[in-house]
């Protein structure tokens, strides 16, 4: 069914120099943009993604997830959206997904996942009703774009009339501006992402021109049309040479439509300063689990695909380098209210052929801390990071004491009817007033003088003070 193209062409190579002038280092952006073929932080640091995709609308509840991906070297994470498709993502549970990218110190990509295949998939949605989502949600992207890139549809095309790409895609950038929204954008490319007729290629510089702020990066996805080196290296090529910004916005070690050549992908994207981001973490169905990178969400259960994404030659590891937006004191996550919808997990299809707002935050001048221990055992920390009318968010640092511990509890007794609505990187329940804070299994155990955090969205009313809290090491 597909006709490919393994070289590129001298003429398209001629075609594609000679734009090369329209696309120039990026307007002056807020956070991360592009500047000529990279992507390069709000200080001028060149950013190369590194990292998985997390299937966040169908797995809601696996929230530690992030920490998880986190804790094998990632920089990135590219979180699975729906606007509808399928149980939508509200603003709270965005909100609350960037709290947890930025608490695990990691860039967000948030991609709307409803316009998979359009034209050629039944139910898929339009990019022009993408960025409906995207509007919906803006007052809880507004002011994140030193950590979040916005990933508009996720493979807007199958394999019918993907020429309409190119004109949907230039309007979904247009009105996102016009919008008011400063981020990087991300395009995945049609034909279920793999561009195997180059519509995307062949048509980048002018939809590159099309956004006014210059700062759109484009998103290959590499399955079983890139399964030899040339198809790879020639594809990269093409984008370096006409001075456009490319990631690898997906690949794997095998698909139903042939096996990638995912050496040379790893390789090629190191060599070139290419980020790349392997799907996906876990949970995949309808015939692909094969592309699961732990299984059961278990970060102990590295797949055969996990370790060689993770741990191989020009794997995660060994090649990702943290955004320096974080290498200050741990950033705080954004306030949001309470309440994030949860959703059965469902099978995900996963590459095929291949309330409101957020009320705004009121920041304390100086976080209030209550920190208390037991030399041997552990310490806690809690303090109050983001407060707004009738709700608050807070994290509470655990820091083990001269010695090393295997797990820890943190109890804390509210004295003015405060509430825990949600947590995260704890099992947090309480009694009352009384509330209690186990480790979850992958935060638990601690070196001397090692520390870790877990963080909640809460509710008050009237005053909100911070509580004595009181550490037990086990």
């Amino acid at each position: 069914m597909k006709t490919r193209l393994i070289a590129v062409g001298a003429a398209l190579l001629a075609l594609l120099l000679s734009v090369a002038a329209m696309n120039q280092t990026a307007q002056a952006a807020t956070g991360l943009h592009v500047s000529g073929t990279k992507i390069v932080e709000a200080n001028g640091n060149n950013f190369v993604m590194r990292g998985t995709s997390h299937a966040h609308t169908w797995y809601a509840s696996q929230t530690g997830s992030f920490a998880n991906i986190k804790s094998l070297g990632a920089n990135t994470v590219r979180v699975v959206l729906s606007g509808g498709r399928w149980t939508a993502n509200s603003a709270s549970d965005v909100a609350n997904v960037i709290s947890l990218c930025k608490q695990n110190r990691l860039i967000c990509v948030l991609e709307n996942h409803d316009t998979t295949g359009y034209a050629e998939q039944s139910g898929a949605y339009t990019l022009d009703q993408a960025v409906d989502y995207w509007v919906g949600l803006k007052s809880v992207l507004t002011g994140q774009e030193n950590y979040v890139v916005i990933n508009i549809g996720n493979e807007p095309y199958g394999n019918n009339n993907p020429s309409a790409w190119t004109t949907a895609t230039k309007n979904a950038i247009v009105r996102m501006r016009a919008a008011g929204f400063q981020h990087l954008l991300m395009v995945d490319a049609p034909n279920w992402g793999q561009d195997w007729q180059f519509v995307m290629r062949d048509n980048a510089a002018s939809v590159f021109a099309s956004d006014t702020q210059k700062n759109t990066v484009f998103s290959i996805h590499m399955y079983g049309v890139f399964d030899t080196a040339a198809e790879i290296t020639g594809y990269l090529q093409a984008f370096q040479t006409a001075n456009l910004p490319l990631v690898i916005g997906e690949f794997g070690n095998m698909h139903s439509d042939g096996d990638p050549d995912e050496d040379t992908i790893m390789s090629q994207a190191q060599s070139r300063g290419v980020g790349y981001l392997g799907w996906s973490w876990s949970g995949n169905g309808g015939g692909v689990e094969y592309l699961d990178q732990v299984t059961n969400f278990n970060v102990g259960q590295l797949t055969s695909w996990g370790q060689r994404l993770f741990n191989g030659a020009n794997g995660i590891k060994s090649t990702a380098k943290e955004a320096t937006v974080y290498s200050g004191p741990p950033v705080s996550p954004s306030a949001s209210p309470s309440g994030s919808p949860s959703t059965s997990p469902s099978t995900s299809p996963s590459p095929p052929r291949s309330p409101s707002a957020s009320p705004s935050a009121s920041p304390s001048a100086s976080p209030s801390t209550s920190p208390s221990g037991n030399g041997r055992g552990c310490s806690a920390t809690y303090q109050v990071t983001n407060q707004w009318g009738g709700g608050f968010q807070a994290e509470v640092t655990v820091k083990a004491g001269s010695g090393s511990i295997s797990g820890w509890t943190v109890t804390w007794t509210y004295a003015n009817g405060q509430t825990v609505t949600q947590a995260w990187n704890a099992a947090v329940t309480s009694s009352g007033s009384s509330v209690t804070a186990k480790n979850v299994s992958y935060n638990g155990g601690l070196g001397a003088g090692a520390s870790t955090s877990f963080g909640f969205l809460g509710s008050w009313n009237g005053a909100n003070p911070v509580p004595a809290v009181t550490c037990t090491a086990s």
